[in-house]
This record gives C-alpha cells, sequence and structure tokens, in this order.
C-alpha cells in the first residue's frame, strides 16, 4: 500500500460529516492507510510474570514497556502458540512498546509457561476478563486496557470483550472468529477436516504446540496426512498419527449446534459488549464470516451508541493476513497493509486520546477485486446493494465447463430438464483453493478451477461474456432446489471468475449439509426423492467482474479434504467408516428455479 505522512488517514475524510448517506461513499477520494512512526521510547522487558486467576490457576505474561516509573495505556494479547517460541512472536509487543505502551503477552491456560488444563476456548472468557482487570491496576498502567492480536488472540478477545469487564476500552480482532461452531470447526455446519485436524490434534494436543513435519514430508517414513484425511471413520482418524486430543473427540461428538457450543458464540451476545471493535480481515480468510459478523454485530447490536457508531472494519484480498498476493492472484501493490500502523493510530485514539478526525471518516474500508482498489463504505451490508437473482438454466447437461448450463437474468417460465450427477464419497472432488489456512494440506485463496472442471460431478453455469463491469459487493447465498437418493448429502457451491483466456478463479465458497438445511440445532435427515430448498451461503465478497469477463457458478457435493467426505449414509457422524454413492437431482425450472443471489452495486463514480 502507498504510505502517506503518519495518521494522514482521517484527514483525507475531513470534510465527512458522520450523516452523509451511503450513496456519498462512491467519492473518488483514495483510501489511504497510515504510515509506520518512528519508534520513541527505549524499553524493558520483564519474563514470566505472573497473573493469578480467580480460581487460583498462575498464568504467565512477559511485559513489554518504556523505560522508566511512568504509567501507559496497557495493550493484551493472550496466546495458545506461546510467547517466546516463533522469532516473529513478540514483534508487535515490541513494536507497541517503543510508542508509549505497555504490551503484556500472556500464555493461555493450560500452554507453553501457564499453569492450568489446555481446553481450547473455553477459559478465554474468564481469564481474559481477569487479566485486563490485573493489568489495571499494576504500577505501570494508567488503567486503560485494549487487546490485540489475530486468528485465536482474535477470537479470545470477542469472548473477554463479553464478559464487559469495567477497565477494557477497546479490542481490534484480526482474522478472527465470532463463533466457534459456525465459523471456525463448521462453515455453518460443514465439518473444516483439513483445518479441524491440522490446526487441533496435530499441533494443539499438548501444553507445548507440536511440529506437523513427518508428515508432510515427502520421503519419510510417516503417514502423509493426505492419507489419514481419506480415513474412515473420524473418530480414529487421529489415532494414525498417535494424537489423543479430548477436545477434537469433542468436536465431533457434538456435530449440532447445541449447548457445547452455546457459550462460545460471541455472535448471540453482541448486546453485552459496549466498547468500539476494530475487525481487520481478508475476502479469502478462513474466518472472514467472523470479520464480516464481527463488524455487522457490532455496528447493529452493540451495548452502546458508541459502541455501534464507531465499530470499524477492514478487509482484503487476503487469506489469514494482508498480503499483495493471495493464492495465484496479484492483487496489486495497494492490496498489502502494514496492520501494525492501522493498529496504532486506533490505540492512539481510544487509549489516549488524540483526536484525529476518526469519528468523521466512514468505518468501513473495503477492497474491489477486480477493479483492485480500496473503497470507502459507511456500512456492511452496502445501503444501496440491488440483490439481484441469476438464474440457473440448461438443457439437462450442465456437468462439466464443456457442457450447457448458463446463468440468466431472466427467470425461468415453464418447464427444463433437471441437472443430475452422481457423488461417490471415494472419488470426491479435490479442493482447490478457496477459504482455508495456516499450513494444512489444502490449497488457499483464489486457483485456477479448470483442472477440476472438466469432472462429472461439478454442474457448472456460465453467464454471457459481460459488456460492461459488474460489480458485487456483500453477502452471497447459492438456492438450489435439489432432490438426493440419500437421507443426508452435501451441496457445496463457489462463485467464479472467468477471465477471457478462459482461466477461471474461485472468489467465494459455501456448503450445506443436508440434515442442517433448516437449523443447524434441529437436524432432519431428507426424504429420499423429495425436492428440497437448499440455501448455501457463500459468506461475502467483492468483486467487480470486468468488461469481457464472465461469471460463473459452480454446484457439486464435495471439497475435499477442505471439508469432510460426506458417507450419505444418514449415520451419525463421525462414526461410520461405510459410504454410498448418493444420486443428486439439481432443479431449474419456474417452479424450482436454481439461482446465485448476487449484492449488485450500481456503478461508482469515477
Amino acid at each position: 500500500m502507498r504510505r502517506t505522512a503518519p495518521l494522514l488517514l482521517a484527514f483525507l475524510l475531513v470534510a465527512s460529516s458522520p450523516e452523509r448517506p451511503s450513496s456519498a461513499a462512491q467519492d473518488p477520494a483514495p483510501v489511504r492507510f497510515p504510515a509506520d512512526v518512528a519508534a520513541r521510547n527505549d524499553i524493558v522487558l520483564e519474563n514470566r510474570v505472573l497473573v493469578r486467576m480467580r480460581d487460583g490457576v498462575t498464568l504467565y505474561a512477559d511485559v513489554y514497556r518504556p523505560v522508566g516509573d511512568g504509567r501507559h495505556p496497557v495493550i493484551l494479547s493472550i496466546t495458545p502458540y506461546s510467547t517466546e517460541r516463533f522469532p516473529t512472536a513478540y514483534d508487535a509487543a515490541v513494536y507497541f512498546a517503543q510508542r508509549g505502551y505497555v504490551y503484556v503477552f500472556q500464555d493461555v491456560r493450560g500452554r507453553h509457561e501457564s499453569d492450568g488444563v489446555w481446553e481450547p476456548f473455553f477459559n478465554d472468557e474468564k481469564d481474559g476478563y481477569d487479566t485486563i482487570e490485573w493489568a489495571a491496576r499494576q504500577r505501570w498502567s494508567d488503567g486503560r486496557v485494549a487487546m490485540q492480536g489475530g486468528s485465536y488472540l482474535g477470537q479470545n478477545q470477542w469472548r473477554a470483550a463479553q464478559a464487559a469487564p469495567p477497565s477494557l476500552v477497546t479490542i481490534f480482532p484480526m482474522v478472527a472468529s465470532t463463533s466457534i461452531y459456525h465459523d471456525w470447526i463448521t462453515l455453518n455446519g460443514g465439518w473444516r477436516l483439513s483445518f479441524n485436524f491440522g490446526w487441533g490434534p496435530v499441533r494443539q494436543e499438548g501444553r507445548i504446540m507440536q511440529n506437523p513435519g513427518p508428515h508432510t514430508v515427502e520421503g519419510l517414513r510417516a503417514i502423509h496426512y493426505d492419507q489419514v484425511q481419506r480415513h474412515l471413520p473420524l473418530t480414529t482418524m487421529q489415532n494414525l498419527v498417535g494424537r489423543k486430543a479430548k477436545f477434537y473427540d469433542d468436536w465431533l461428538a457434538n456435530p449440532d449446534y447445541n449447548g457445547y457450543w452455546k457459550p462460545l458464540n460471541v455472535e448471540e451476545m453482541f448486546e453485552k459488549i459496549s466498547v468500539p471493535v476494530h475487525t481487520l480481515g481478508g475476502w479469502f480468510d478462513i474466518f472472514s464470516q467472523g470479520t464480516l459478523r464481527g463488524y455487522v454485530g457490532m455496528s447493529q447490536k452493540g451495548a452502546t451508541e458508541k459502541a455501534r457508531r464507531m465499530s470499524h472494519l477492514v478487509i482484503g484480498p487476503w487469506g489469514h493476513g494482508p498480503s499483495q498476493k493471495t493464492g495465484a492472484l496479484d492483487f496489486g501493490p495497494t492490496a498489502n497493509v502494514d496492520a501494525l500502523p492501522l493498529q496504532l493510530r486506533w490505540y492512539d485514539y481510544w487509549l489516549k486520546g488524540i483526536d484525529i478526525g476518526l469519528a468523521a471518516e466512514p468505518p468501513v474500508k473495503l477492497f474491489v477485486m477486480g477493479r483492485n482498489e480500496w473503497v470507502y463504505e459507511r456500512e456492511y451490508p452496502l445501503a444501496r446493494t440491488s440483490y439481484r437473482p441469476f438464474y440457473f438454466t440448461s438443457g439437462g447437461n450442465a456437468n462439466r465447463d464443456r457442457g450447457d448450463g448458463r446463468l440468466t437474468w431472466e427467470k425461468p417460465t415453464g418447464s427444463s430438464a433437471p441437472d443430475r450427477f452422481r457423488y461417490d464419497p471415494d472419488d470426491p472432488v479435490p479442493s482447490l483453493g478457496g477459504n482455508n489456512c495456516c499450513g494444512t494440506p489444502t490449497s488457499a485463496g483464489p486457483q485456477d478451477q479448470r483442472p477440476i472442471e472438466g469432472r462429472q460431478d461439478v454442474l457448472i453455469y456460465t453467464s454471457d461474456v459481460f459488456q460492461d463491469e459488474i460489480e458485487a459487493t456483500g453477502p452471497v447465498k447459492v438456492v438450489v432446489y435439489a432432490s438426493s437418493d440419500s437421507a443426508d448429502t452435501d451441496f457445496v457451491a463457489k462463485l467464479v471468475d472467468v477471465y477471457p483466456d478462459g482461466s477461471s478463479y474461485n472468489m467465494a465458497e459455501g456448503i450445506v449439509r443436508a440434515r442442517y438445511r433448516e437449523s443447524v440445532s434441529k437436524p432432519s435427515l431428507l426424504t429420499p426423492g423429495q425436492v428440497y430448498r437448499f440455501e448455501i451461503d457463500l459468506v461475502g465478497t467483492s468483486i467487480a467482474f470486468q468488461k469481457g469477463h464472465r461469471l460463473r457458478v459452480h454446484v457439486t457435493s464435495s471439497h475435499f479434504p477442505q471439508f469432510d467426505r460426506h458417507p450419505n449414509t444418514g449415520a451419525t457422524f463421525g462414526a461410520t467408516d461405510k459410504v454410498k454413492v448418493a444420486q443428486q437431482t439439481v432443479y431449474h425450472d419456474s417452479e424450482r428455479p436454481s439461482h446465485i443471489l448476487l449484492p449488485v452495486i450500481p456503478p461508482r463514480r469515477r
């Protein structure tokens, strides 16, 4: 991203009043992120500072602070990955301490140096509350505390904030989940096999993070993860690599959204969070849903008017952190953002009272892919969005890229031959890019989809060539009217951008597990042969399909190993090693108009 003088971001929008309507966000003024601010403090580090929790368990933290006896605002980050294990683990700690903050970097309960038992997620709320209030009372603290960090270090900020500690001023969760069930362990009910297994028992089983190397390096005499992930039943998979993580067994034992998961869902508790929240994430991040729902939830349901009005969102063309290139696509030099100066500006405003016009600027900054530019918005989803259905049509042969599947703006008016495909769990559609992360065996981000577009079990619906640019920014869903000869199965959909040379790149994706079509809390099996309406949530995107491009939708029943192979048997989740082939039928006639619902944005003033 091109840098400007320090702290200039707000001044670009001084003329913008908070009352301006959404349409004013079409102004051509470019989004510029703040430049870095030079370090100005010598700092001291105190290792293994003990912090006593309410139940007597001791957690340990490293404290980075400016030299001297002064009192400073505090930034707290709590990690399961060790405060010292990685060379870059303490980059943020040094950065903020050198700029006038005390940075408390703590190991979560039961990990690395901290005492207690490691149970992912379950202690983060009360331990976060206790550590915040401890930090506010220390001799080097001025009593004001914020939180910082990404991924797990972001979700535990949400959990601490919902406990409403009195000394908490703000949080800045990056690439973070807001509901462990809905956007971490599953995607709205679809089991995230590759991530759950690779992040969970493989690396997080015990006190010290494990090294997955022996199972990913070619030539070593160890079972490779590609083989492990094909193992059934899922309940014994971790045994193949010598892991016995109880939490993983618990996840598998609770496939529905129930009382096990409910305490870990911040989305039901936005009304308890009274502090402004700045979310940051990527369109291709595994937790993009958390980034978007976090902002939407706070802007609409936050406990105070300040929290609702002053929460902010930045979302770029990234995976699990800012970058210029994601997957196979380079989004240009403005795509990458240095997150540290951006956070510093936020903390300076809320913790130090430096008034740089934050209240006057639009709260949403998003990157429009295709056009490859940042834009300001007053809200998300955009108020001026026109949700337009793009209907499926074919002569009954939409299979493969050479089929006759098309997309049309015209709603079907008569009968139409449905499309059929055969889903074999022993021959699943391989994962090719998408919203994944963190060193798991599947690729992430936008990838050329042509290697899987020749498969008979992928239905493909493609638009005509666009004669003008069309922008889709916001929530995306695919509505499929379909039947199966099985009592339970999956349907997967992708939104794809097709280039003039024929290359095609996934821009959004989603899955629906048939038993959860009505509720993830109250599953119900299918009646084989009966037609059902399935809504496949593709979460969200911002893509300007360029002149000469085409829009494409994939519909299939597998995306492996990013999601587990559905066995099609109707058996209890995870416990079966039996599979059956499912015959799937997708309808697109006047009574059953399958379509993708696009969030179309009117042309922006240039």
